[in-house]
């Protein structure tokens, strides 16, 4: 187990280590008895290092379970005192702030919305001053990195210097299999421009679904991030709140255990670790483009429908080479061999014929 003094160390000096920071609690403190317990199993485990939970719960609709309040910052007291566990929660004001500081509380996370109100921020910041408790940050809602690189300054210009930042994904329109869209190249491009602050993942928060977490926390191990915070609950059907994203004790040492955390030639760790973090690059724009090609094929398969019903030839030829055309003449610009996308648009055009040819004969 990591001492809150060995944490903060992480905080300042994120080079050559692979250490995994691990925090996890549930979404919500509910009664003393259920954090106790979850924080008694946790601690068994030999795994996590921070327990966490929720004190102050504001919902994005009013008449749900809103948090305990200042009760349940006693209850983290107890957690810290009885299991020698350091604890963490999240704070929205000076308020929050100052109760938490009352109560020996030894991280505070800022959330998404606070992020996203740099008033907020600024409010957090104010109350801080003076002290120098570990802060970490949560990506604003929106894909704005802007939004989460001001707040970072805004606490660290309030004299704090353990900052740390966590990516759990973004709001979007667009109906995924995820509750958050994990945007990892915002993420990446941050770690870019500071190379020396501790990112962890929360894919509890990116996912909404437990069944998902453990491919969000091997994507982030991955991508060299310092830790994650996954929410964990003693009995997540009960849970007054995220209950389909909460994993049970037991579940989350099995999630741990599977995590596959690259040793290979970890002899030069600068160098390994720029190979992992451009690979990681990599897989991503993969799934990326995978995902563009099937969206791709769907269209298709709608002009399909189209040419059926209104009994329209399938090879449009004219369509063809203005497609051929406006895709090398861009692929150039960009330096790419026009050879090369040639034959690739080729083969989606295949593909693309097919699916329409299909739905022609359906």
């Amino acid at each position: 187990m990591k001492t809150i003094e060995q944490i903060s160390e992480l905080f300042k000096n994120t080079k050559n280590t692979r250490s995994q920071l691990i925090i996890s609690g549930p979404c919500s403190a509910e009664t003393e008895e259920q954090v106790m317990q979850t924080a008694t199993e946790l601690k068994k485990l030999n795994k996590v290092h921070v327990f966490r939970a929720g004190i102050w719960k504001p919902r994005t609709l009013p008449g749900k379970f809103e948090g305990v309040g200042n009760v349940g910052l006693e209850w983290l007291r107890n957690v810290k005192n009885e299991l020698h566990l350091p604890v963490t929660t999240e704070v929205a004001t000076a308020k929050h702030v100052y109760e938490a500081l009352k109560f020996g509380i030894d991280i505070l996370w800022i959330g998404a919305r606070t992020t996203t109100t740099p008033f907020g921020v600024q409010e957090i910041a104010d109350a801080l001053k003076g002290t120098d408790i570990p802060v970490l940050i949560k990506n604003p809602i929106s894909p704005d990195m802007d939004l989460w690189i001001g707040a970072i300054e805004r606490i660290k210009n309030a004299g704090l210097t353990k900052v740390g930042v966590i990516h759990r994904g973004f709001s979007t329109w667009e109906k995924t299999k995820y509750r958050n869209n994990p945007h990892w190249q915002i993420a990446i491009e941050l770690k870019r421009r500071f190379p020396d602050l501790l990112m962890i993942c929360d894919p509890s928060h990116i996912t909404g679904n437990k069944d998902l977490i453990y491919e969000v926390a091997q994507k982030s191990v991955d991508f060299n991030f310092g830790g994650l915070m996954i929410e964990s609950h003693i009995n997540p059907c009960e849970a007054l709140s995220d209950k389909e994203q909460q994993l049970t004790p037991n579940e989350l040492n099995d999630i741990i255990e599977r995590l596959h955390i690259s040793t290979e030639n970890f002899g030069n760790i600068p160098v390994n670790q720029k190979i992992t973090e451009i690979r990681g690059e990599i897989d991503l724009i993969d799934e990326l483009l995978i995902d563009v090609l099937g969206k791709r094929m769907q269209l298709s398969e709608k002009i399909g429908m189209y040419k059926r019903d209104n009994k329209l030839s399938i090879l449009q030829i004219n369509r063809w080479n203005e497609i051929m055309q406006t895709r090398k003449d861009k692929a150039e610009k960009l330096g790419l061999s026009g050879n090369f996308i040639e034959n690739i648009f080729k083969e989606i055009h295949i593909e693309s014929i097919n699916i329409q040819a299909k739905v022609l004969n359906q």
